[in-house]
């Protein structure tokens, strides 16, 4: 996929937007979407969600296929009204689900650096007792659920393919990298559901900038 160089933020320095893997990219493992129905997106239904004091274009860009996204440690709330920490994030709208079995697929890459960020999540409905049900991180290079259990090492500066299954029955989530399962466990339930992803600083262990890059994201379902 065609790019032009793009310096953005990294652990201070620059890093540059790299050629994005292509759907069908070679290298990967089983299909995890297999008996999935693919869900269509359009662009609207992709919101950017960035620190309002400064314009979206500064935090995040949409280029040739490929969403970046990055925040600096100092940076305000994505509104005036809430005290959130620093976020440059797409919210899936339109897509809410509770119930059947739904899944999330994208390609990720995490510049070296990043560290003390989540880089997509399950977010529950507004006003519910626990904000999320999965929360993806990255500190000093490893993937993690939430601050705890690894669920990919070495994750900086390649391009993997990630899918994150959640079965709303079950209130179980799964995670695959690279079409292998690295994770799963059972989940508090909730009424309904909708993904994010990009970058949202968390509360230990911040760089001073943090970025993620995305391409190809689908969402797919199967009751």
């Amino acid at each position: 996929m065609a790019s032009s160089p793009r310096a953005s933020c990294g652990d201070m320095h620059c890093t540059f937007l790299l050629h994005a893997p292509t759907a069908a990219g070679g290298g990967w493992n089983d299909d995890p979407t297999a008996g999935f129905e693919k869900v269509e997106l359009s662009d609207s239904d992709f919101v950017v969600q960035s620190p309002y004091n400064v314009p979206e274009s500064q935090r995040f860009q949409y280029r040739n296929g490929v969403r970046t996204f990055w925040v600096y440690r100092n940076d305000k709330p994505f509104n005036t009204a809430t005290h959130t920490n620093p976020r440059s994030e797409v919210m899936i709208r339109g897509h809410d689900y509770s119930s059947g079995v739904w899944q999330f697929e994208g390609y990720g890459y995490v510049p070296s650096g990043t560290s003390g960020v989540s880089v997509m999540q399950i977010h529950n409905e507004e006003g519910a007792a626990h904000a999320t049900v999965l929360m993806l991180h990255v500190y000093d290079g490893v993937l993690r659920f939430y601050d705890g259990a690894a669920v990919e090492a070495d994750i900086y500066d390649r391009w993997f393919r990630l899918n994150v299954v959640h079965d709303v029955a079950a209130s179980t989530v799964a995670v695959y990298v690279d079409g292998r399962r690295k994770f799963g466990t059972s989940v508090i339930p909730s009424n309904s559901y909708y993904f994010k992803f990009g970058v949202y600083m968390q509360h230990q262990d911040q760089s001073s900038c943090m970025e993620s890059r995305w391409t190809n994201v689908t969402l797919y379902t199967k009751n």
